[in-house]
């Protein structure tokens, strides 16, 4: 009875940490302005689909939904606070089977500076982070009793990890790994089944577009050259994001082969080492894979979530089995593990409460005076579609702000794909009046100079807008994967219109001038380009059709690997991506 009267107890103090976590979070949710990722989210959550330029749909959802119930930044977070909520629950009852030390898992879970971004902040790691708690969670009772209902359930958590964050592969693959028995369980099978139909939609959903988020992630993010920095700069961060001042003494216990030879529960001892074998594998794989990386371009430092979950884990397993007598030793790591928690408090604080020698900060400025920004924007705007250039998060931020989804990113060919290449945006914007902002002066007399509390933009009125962003630029003749420097490469160009109109290349009677050119990457940066020497007088491309040009293009005049960019540029924008990127060496 007393056994059960201090377990009871212990788990109080646990249920009143995760209800303070959870005011705490709703606080920070509620008074912090929206970062411009978040914003750009939040746009997604207009656009209800099966996939995105950039991630899977899980974060739309969580927003959708909790903005049906609060249109304000609460409601854009409150599934996310809530999912974070339950997380803490599950980790508590992943780990107490080893050892009932609510204090430590207080001070372990409050420390990790990771946990407490995504206690509030929406992105798709929120519910990644989410579901790979509850995987684990679930996979634990699994390798304890092959029953039908843990397989079924897993499989809908799989489901859910891959529909938040493509990192899900890595977690769902380290877990394979650290068991390869599980393959022999029939069970096994119907998780890997169902799992897989289940995700069908977004494979579909990917082929129809033509694979964006595959050619985003590994061929345009691994185009730039090697720097150490990446490296270091990815070291450093994990250091940081595990608690400035106790990270490295997590690491140190993560990385340590045995745990203890205390007593275990039963269902360790029946199944020896086979969960933690499997966190195990994940907390080395996630953080040496993303290692790795760095060696092809630079690695988010968030990217490492699911890593940190079982870096939590670990170390929370091996300080709580530690024999009787040695607890004294902890002493120092209480204390350091309160600096942690001092320092990430003082953060928060930070985000909420504007002080003006911090704002040039450009991670603090992220959360400040984008309303304002907005307003400022629109005052100038009206009702005006509002074009940015080259970013996808000013546009939504205006979008979030404004309530609206008439802020369009003209993303050039010296920027990144996104999702506002693929959104029906700049089909409504074609012949139409639109609200142009610049960072800089174009230099014309008709431009507004708006000064706003992020800075001055210049906007300028656009009358009949002529941008073909979606036109897709294609070789239909065998491009030389190597050339001679300066050698003259005939081509055949088809020339394909997704849109709802006809396009005209033709530059008669257009206010605004049209050109097809071509250009050369090199290291994952674009140089000049150059017209593509090819008749376009009379071309009209019907809604849905096609044309063929003929024309030729020039090698580079230096050695070197190339990447070959075809691109319409059309006043008074600088042009955009309308090909795939062609690999050719110049020798």
């Amino acid at each position: 009875m007393e056994s059960s009267g201090k377990e009871k107890k212990q788990q109080l103090t646990v249920l009143i940490f995760i209800a303070i976590w959870a005011v705490v979070n709703l606080l920070q949710a509620a008074f912090t302005e929206v970062h411009a990722d978040e914003a750009y989210y939040w746009v997604y959550s207009r656009f209800p689909d099966w996939g995105y330029f950039d991630h899977p749909p899980a974060v739309a959802l969580f927003i959708r939904a909790g903005d049906m119930l609060l249109s304000n930044t609460l409601g854009l977070r409150l599934i996310t606070v809530i999912a974070s909520t339950w997380s803490v629950w599950l980790l508590w009852l992943i780990v107490k089977p080893y050892a009932l030390r609510p204090r430590l898992f207080i001070l372990l879970f409050s420390g990790i500076v990771l946990f407490h971004v995504y206690g509030f902040i929406t992105t798709p790691d929120a519910p990644l982070g989410f579901f790979i708690v509850l995987f684990f969670y679930l996979f634990q009772r699994y390798q304890q009793e092959d029953r039908l209902t843990w397989a079924f359930l897993l499989a809908l958590v799989s489901a859910a990890m891959l529909y938040s964050k493509y990192h899900a592969i890595l977690v769902i693959g380290f877990t394979v790994l650290s068991n390869f028995r599980l393959l022999a369980r029939p069970s096994f099978w119907l998780v890997a089944i169902l799992a897989s139909l289940l995700f069908l939609p977004h494979i579909w959903w990917q082929v129809k577009q033509n694979y964006p988020s595959f050619y985003y992630h590994v061929i345009d993010r691994s185009a730039a050259p090697y720097r150490f920095s990446f490296t270091l700069d990815y070291l450093f961060a994990q250091l940081a994001l595990a608690g400035p001042l106790l990270g490295w003494y997590l690491y140190t216990l993560a990385a340590r082969k045995n745990i203890s030879s205390t007593p275990v529960p039963d269902f360790v001892q029946k199944h020896p080492d086979l969960f933690l074998r499997a966190i195990k594998f994940n907390y080395a794989g996630v953080f040496i894979f993303f290692l790795i990386s760095t060696l092809k371009g630079r690695v988010e430092a968030h990217w490492t979530l699911p890593g940190m979950i079982c870096l939590f884990i670990l170390a929370y397993v091996h300080l709580s089995r530690r024999p009787a007598d040695q607890t004294g030793r902890l002493f120092w790591f209480e204390w350091l593990a309160a600096g942690n928690i001092l320092l990430v408090i003082i953060v928060r604080l930070i985000l909420v409460v504007p002080v003006s020698a911090l704002q040039k900060i450009n991670v603090v400025a992220y959360y400040f005076n984008n309303r304002k920004w907005a307003e400022q924007i629109k005052k100038k705007g009206g009702d005006l579609p509002v074009i940015f250039l080259n970013s996808f998060q000013m546009p939504s931020r205006y979008n979030y702000y404004t309530r609206s989804t008439k802020g369009f990113a003209y993303n050039s060919r010296y920027y990144r794909r996104n999702q506002y290449d693929i959104w029906p945006l700049e089909d409504s914007l074609q012949n139409k009046t639109a609200y142009l902002i610049r960072e800089q002066s174009a230099g014309g007399g008709s431009e507004d100079m708006i000064k706003t509390d992020k800075g001055v933009f210049y906007g300028e009125k656009l009358d009949h807008v002529r941008m073909y962003q979606k036109l897709s630029v294609e070789p239909v003749s065998t491009v030389p994967q190597v050339a001679g420097k300066g050698q003259m490469i005939k081509l055949r160009l088809k020339i394909s219109n997704p849109y709802q109109l006809p396009v005209c290349l033709d530059n008669k009677g257009s206010k605004w001038k049209c050109w097809l050119e071509y250009g050369y990457l090199k290291d994952g940066v674009a140089g000049n380009f150059y017209e593509f020497p090819a008749n376009l007088e009379g071309v009209v491309i019907q809604p849905g059709g096609s044309a063929e040009i003929q024309g030729a293009v020039t090698a580079p005049e230096s050695s070197g690997k190339f990447k070959l960019i075809f691109s319409i540029r059309t006043e008074p924008f600088q042009g955009s991506r309308n090909s795939s990127l062609i690999a050719l060496e110049v020798k």
